[in-house]
């Protein structure tokens, strides 16, 4: 990820809002992904023509979440990694308002007009498919109508397409991660699909086969690609390390209770207890699967090493989001 945009504020009530003018954008944005850099681009547009700070509001839960009970594999960018994201977007700010279902049953202009109160936006930025407030009557013509009572103006940024994949949504990135398809989330998001999370302590499996791994304790509600084996990008200190990942629950040695995410660093030396690793999701090699015996499972990771290799000698890696110029596999 790219470390050098600037620390963003983060607001988590309308209280804490600045006295700023600000230009205005609301969403979920999970995966900040190219449909929300699209609409992150036209507000950055208005924030110049209105000489004002482009200001994000976001929910953390995600509204989704909440209202289907699913919080667990299912979020593309946790606070964090999203906050990080719209600042390299060019967000100043952040209101990361706590999502429930109070607020999901709050009538829409009672939510608009708290918020044109706190930052007298001028320009109110959304998606084409964009609503809010109870019943999802804040709709875009609802929001033009508010505006001219208000004194904002609303622009709706279209759907945001990929050839051959049609509309970039989370939903569909969320499908092609759980088919493995990690090339085509690349496609939708703008950049490799990654996890991140302190290495801990395994059973240190790996590194008797002569295949030693960093196990990673990542967030249980992260998205995770459907099991199987990886090349990825691993992140050590701001430095990429071509890797192996198994993602899955070892059933050579008997299944794990829950998923297990380990990296193999082809080219490392080192202890990576306590630290904190990325891991860039660029091709998936295989399924996981059982192997008859050890032997068996240590020739196959050899074929994985090699493949791995080959794959990643064509894709630069990269800790910023990719332009729409970089080759992404299909």
């Amino acid at each position: 990820m790219n470390t050098d945009a600037a620390p963003i504020p983060v607001w988590r009530t309308f209280e804490e809002l600045p006295p700023w003018r600000a230009v205005v954008t609301i969403g979920g944005f999970d995966g900040v992904h190219r449909g929300h850099q699209a609409l992150l681009a036209v507000l950055r547009q208005a924030a110049r023509e209105y000489q004002a700070r482009p200001v994000v509001v976001t929910f953390d839960p995600l509204p989704r979440a909440v209202l289907r009970g699913k919080h667990e594999n299912f979020y593309l960018t946790l606070a964090d990694e999203k906050v990080a994201l719209l600042a390299q977007h060019g967000a100043h700010g952040v209101l990361l308002l706590p999502f429930d279902r109070d607020l999901a049953a709050r009538p829409g202009r009672a939510f608009i007009e708290d918020l044109h109160a706190r930052l007298r936006f001028p320009c109110l930025c959304v998606g084409y498919n964009f609503a809010l407030g109870r019943n999802r009557e804040g709709d875009v013509p609802a929001l033009r109508a508010w505006g001219e009572a208000l004194g904002y103006e609303v622009r709706v940024v279209g759907p945001v397409t990929v050839p051959g994949l049609g509309i970039v949504s989370s939903s569909r990135i969320r499908e092609a991660l759980a088919q493995g398809r990690v090339a085509r989330a690349a496609q939708l998001l703008g950049r490799w699909y990654a996890v991140q999370g302190p290495v801990v302590r395994g059973d240190a499996r790996g590194r008797r086969l002569g295949f030693p791994t960093a196990n990673l304790a990542l967030d249980p509600r992260k998205a995770l690609p459907a099991r199987g084996v990886y090349a990825a990008w691993a992140w050590v200190a701001d430095q990429p390390q071509p890797a192996v990942v198994n993602i899955g629950y070892r059933p050579t040695f008997g299944a794990a209770a829950r998923p297990q995410v380990e990296a193999h660093l082809l080219d490392f030396q080192g202890d990576l207890y306590g630290q904190r690793l990325r891991l860039e999701f660029v091709q998936r090699l295989r399924e996981e699967r059982s192997f008859p015996s050890v032997d068996a499972l240590r020739a196959q990771i050899a074929r994985d090493v090699q493949r791995a290799r080959e794959v990643l000698s064509h894709v630069r890696a990269s800790a910023r989001v990719p332009s729409e110029s970089q080759d992404l596999p299909a």
